[in-house]
């Protein structure tokens, strides 16, 4: 049972960090980037080439932030600058980069680490930790780099910049008329997001030991799902009907409630194969959910026009 539990959150919260990237693009700026199924797969490519080269770790978690901002800009640039549809934009760059992740793993599809230090597996973890510890080493450092990117977020869009990529979401018009230009704070947010997504693969693979060039495969389905369930449960204002019985007690900022629902997410999932369900049926365990978080919510939405 303990067994499942550390999986579970060893699993949400690695793609807790790429969720936060999605909310960013679904929730703040509506925009439906399709490039994290090759941002995510690009920080693992690059995780596993910079190891293997003889790059600290840590560092390499700081090049894939940037290099998935470098693949949002481009996105943004493409939406903004050419013109092209957010749709449109997004499929190009994850396109293009499919054949970039090949060139940063050295032409393999799969790349192992395995027998590399890794923020997870180094000397200096096994003096400073304790053996009785040690099942838990992998939560408590993916929670403090989750909870290092949340507050970060928070405090980010606290700042006047952070305030003007959510106003671009809710009105385009009204940044324009503060002589502010939108293009540029989208392609920023896009950066934040991409390179959210991009800093999570590299963290999986230094978990999991590979690269892999089919990881990212379904990870915008994933982060979807995590973003929906979280705000639906916990976010007060678009809670459904079903968990209003339970007061206001689990209302929680929406980069928290993300995280969370990334965790119930993984959860769900371990919780159908542990019932006997393959992992073949992911998917369709994951549009199980979607439409049930999705049910909910407008069901509460139709209740709300009709007492108004």
């Amino acid at each position: 049972m303990m067994t499942l539990l550390l999986g579970i959150f060893e699993e949400g919260l690695i793609y807790a960090l790429m969720a936060l990237g999605v909310y960013i693009t679904y929730k703040i700026l509506d925009f439906p980037d399709l490039s994290v199924d090759s941002t995510f797969p690009m920080g693992a490519a690059l995780t596993a080439s910079a190891i293997l080269a003889g790059q600290n770790p840590v560092v390499t978690l700081f090049l894939s932030f940037l290099a998935g901002a470098a693949a949002g800009c481009v996105t943004g640039l493409i939406h903004v600058k050419l013109k092209v549809r957010d749709l449109l934009s997004g499929i190009i760059v994850m396109t293009g980069l499919y054949s970039l992740n090949l060139r940063f793993a050295g032409g393999r599809a799969n790349v192992p680490i395995f027998t590399q230090e890794t923020i997870f597996e180094n000397p200096y973890l096994d003096r400073l930790v304790p053996p009785k510890a040690r099942p838990f080493t992998v939560v408590l450092i993916l929670l403090f780099l989750v909870l290092a990117c949340k507050i970060l977020l928070d405090l980010y869009l606290n700042t006047r910049s952070g305030r003007l990529l959510r106003a671009v979401g809710d009105n385009e018009t009204l940044v324009t008329s503060l002589a502010k230009d939108k293009g540029i704070v989208k392609i920023t947010g896009l950066a934040i997001a991409n390179g959210f997504a991009s800093l999570a693969g590299s963290v999986y693979c230094q978990h999991k030991g590979f690269f892999e060039i089919s990881v990212g495969t379904g990870t915008i389905v994933m982060g979807l799902a995590s973003v929906i369930i979280g705000i639906q449960v916990f976010c007060p204002d678009h809670r459904p009907y079903l968990f209003k019985l339970l007061g206001r007690t689990f209302s929680l900022k929406p980069t928290t409630a993300v995280v969370a629902g990334s965790v119930i997410y993984k959860a769900c999932i371990s919780l159908a194969i542990s019932f006997g369900l393959e992992a073949n049926d992911l998917k369709l365990i994951t549009s199980a959910l979607f439409l049930a978080i999705l049910v909910l919510s407008s069901q509460r939405r139709k209740k709300v026009k009709v007492h108004a």
